[in-house]
């Protein structure tokens, strides 16, 4: 590989490192997967990986704790500090993110449904469990885990580990930390997180009860979440995303 084919792999990965900070998918102070990790995740050398983290951390968005516990964290971001790099990104992939959120919507439909037909009376108490947790979890980065824990019960509850898998591979296509749920920007996470405990009383009662075609049409729709997070990073970085006809 050339040196301009390498410099060009750093910046594909430097700008999708940033959007996923700019569209929560990882929140200021949470902590980055290692290099080895990220590079899989990204399917890219080590080395490319790194040379993306290293200018992250000279603009300032990123910073290297060293020692236990050490690693790469997301700095505090001031709004708009990255939105070239987001814009370019987003639009980029825009049509193929459209197309996989619509089928990862399907696939959560489908889980919820499966779990709402198959629940046991013990998944169903620690689903409730679950929802509580996430209730008194504190805004931001545990709740952003909470909503990860929750939804993992949900698809455990379907028994059916062809969907899971299926969906974890399209969840892998948007979300670079899948399956952790983007969050937003913290403008409007509050709104957000409100809307999210919403949908997640429903689709837990709806669950538990056995009501399968409301659990799918519910988790369906929860899910767009996501797209609508991202298309408002879309407009912060001054796109307008467009809507499929």
């Amino acid at each position: 590989m050339t040196d301009r084919a390498t410099e060009t792999r750093v910046d594909e990965v430097e700008d999708r490192l940033v959007t996923a900070v700019a569209v929560g998918e990882y929140l200021p102070g949470s902590r980055l997967p290692p290099e080895r990790e990220l590079a899989g995740l990204l399917g890219v050398a080590r080395v490319t990986v790194r040379g993306a983290l290293a200018r992250l951390v000279d603009r300032g968005l990123l910073e290297t704790r060293r020692g236990r516990g050490g690693g790469t964290f997301v700095r505090d971001q001031e709004a708009g500090a990255a939105s070239d790099s987001v814009g370019r990104t987003l639009l980029a992939r825009w049509a193929g993110i459209q197309d996989t959120a619509d089928a990862i919507a399907i696939l959560h439909g489908a889980l919820a449904a499966a779990a709402a037909e198959r629940i046991t009376a013990e998944q169903a108490a620690g689903l409730r469990e679950r929802l509580e947790a996430f209730r008194t979890a504190t805004s931001g980065f545990a709740k952003q885990q909470a909503d990860a824990v929750l939804h993992r019960s949900i698809i455990d509850a379907a028994q059916n580990d062809a969907l899971r898998n299926t969906l974890a591979s399209l969840e892998s296509q948007i979300s670079i930390a899948a399956p952790a749920h983007l969050w937003g920007s913290v403008d409007g996470m509050a709104a957000m997180e409100a809307r999210a405990m919403r949908d997640h009383e429903e689709l837990v009662d709806a669950v538990c009860a056995g009501r399968v075609a409301e659990a799918g049409r519910i988790a369906r729709q929860h899910v767009g979440i996501d797209v609508e997070l991202l298309e408002r990073a879309m407009l912060r970085a001054g796109q307008v995303p467009t809507r499929p006809v």
